[in-house]
């Protein structure tokens, strides 16, 4: 792989013009995202510096994102599989925050969303669904991760208010002798739905209430409708899929891991 005849490529795609278009919609986009800062800050919500923060963010990491894809598509297709690693890795320390205090936080995360998006991405990129190469399984790789990761720092949330809220009565539970597991059946039960709405939600509005983008993408592009509706369906099912079983697996090792070996419920931070 020539690195310098790469990098070349890429700039001059960044002087294209429709790039300068693209900007220009963002200056518009950032209009509209002010007007939400102002509201939360003349509200007083408190919100305005983690709002603010993430659209730069977001901004920042997309446009990385897009030069690295431009560098990406030259590179050999074993990288694309550091490449999700690191996505893993990253989602882990984003949705870890929405738990913090839980114990064996950051751990549990990682094994959920790695298995979670995984096995998903592993098994529906052997049944071809996601195409061998790294320009199929960068993007949908990185949407299976990120909806793994929005759902379990889902899981996470209503876990941790779940063993805040009903502390005492788990505690009752676990002093008249309640195997651990069965005192927090419920508390595992809620966590997961809970996590599980938006990306159910989704699904029922899947081709009535919204045309998801790779759809409306595929038939802009020409491709036969019944066929982006189908492959559109298959992106979903594999949100769905990765969600649940990281959900599951977190809120699962989560619930073993709020008991000690004296079979007590463990004190967690605020």
């Amino acid at each position: 792989m020539d690195l310098s005849s790469t990098f070349a490529d890429v700039w001059t795609r960044a002087q294209e013009p429709v790039v300068m278009d693209g900007l220009l919609q963002v200056a518009a986009a950032t209009v509209l995202a002010t007007v939400v800062v102002g509201l939360s800050r003349w509200r007083k919500l408190q919100l305005e510096t983690e709002l603010a923060t993430a659209f730069v963010r977001g901004f920042v990491q997309i446009v990385a994102m897009g030069l690295l894809i431009g560098v990406l598509l030259t590179v050999p297709l074993a990288w694309s599989g550091v490449i999700l690693i690191g996505m893993v890795a990253g989602a882990t320390w984003i949705s870890r925050q929405r738990g913090e205090g839980l114990p064996g936080v950051t751990r549990i995360s990682l094994l959920a969303i790695g298995v979670g998006a995984g096995i998903v991405i592993v098994l529906m990129t052997w049944a071809g669904a996601i195409e061998a190469t790294v320009r199929s399984l960068v993007p949908v790789g990185s949407m299976v991760i990120a909806n793994a990761m929005k759902i379990n720092g889902l899981a996470l949330d209503r876990f941790k208010e779940e063993i805040d809220s009903n502390r005492d009565v788990i505690e009752v539970g676990l002093s008249l002798g309640a195997p651990p597991q069965a005192v927090l059946a419920e508390r595992v039960r809620d966590s997961v739905r809970a996590s599980l709405i938006p990306v159910v939600d989704s699904l029922k509005s899947l081709g009535w209430v919204w045309i998801p983008g790779i759809m409306a993408g595929m038939i802009l592009a020409g491709e036969n409708p019944i066929y982006a509706a189908l492959y559109q369906f298959v992106i979903m099912a594999m949100i769905f899929a990765a969600g649940g079983l990281t959900s599951v697996i977190s809120s699962l090792l989560l619930s073993r891991e709020v008991i000690t070996e004296a079979e007590q419920l463990q004190k967690i931070d605020a």
